[in-house]
């Protein structure tokens, strides 16, 4: 049984930093790609940004290009989400969760992680 769980949001103002940490369980961490999805109130939960198993390829929606850097620390067991130039619309629960191997979709998920980014 794989346990993902994020930590590392709070509340914070529009044009500041955090960043969110997600602790994988597991001895197999470091073959999977992995990801970070947010869920705003009254929204679908949308893609954020993706990391390759070896943390070689990254790839993120545009509304954080530029913005927000994904990263992992497979000794660690860890993927973290830098989150710069905070908007109030970044406003959202934030999950990771874990691709299947070879393919386009997610497994097992955190629980999330607020952020809340005053104006």
């Amino acid at each position: 049984q794989v346990q993902l769980v994020e930590s590392g949001g709070g509340l914070v103002q529009a044009g500041g930093s955090l960043r969110l940490s997600c602790a994988a369980s597991g001895r197999t961490f470091s073959s999977y790609a992995m990801g970070w999805f947010r869920q705003a109130p009254g929204k679908e939960r949308e893609f954020v940004a993706g990391i390759s198993w070896s943390g070689g390829s990254t790839y993120y929606a545009d509304f954080v290009k530029g913005r927000f850097t994904i990263s992992r620390d497979n000794a660690k067991n860890t993927v973290y989400l830098q989150m710069n130039m905070l908007k109030p619309e970044d406003t959202a629960v934030y999950y990771c969760a874990r691709k299947v191997l070879g393919g386009t979709t997610y497994d097992y998920w955190g629980q999330g992680t607020q952020v809340t980014v005053s104006s």
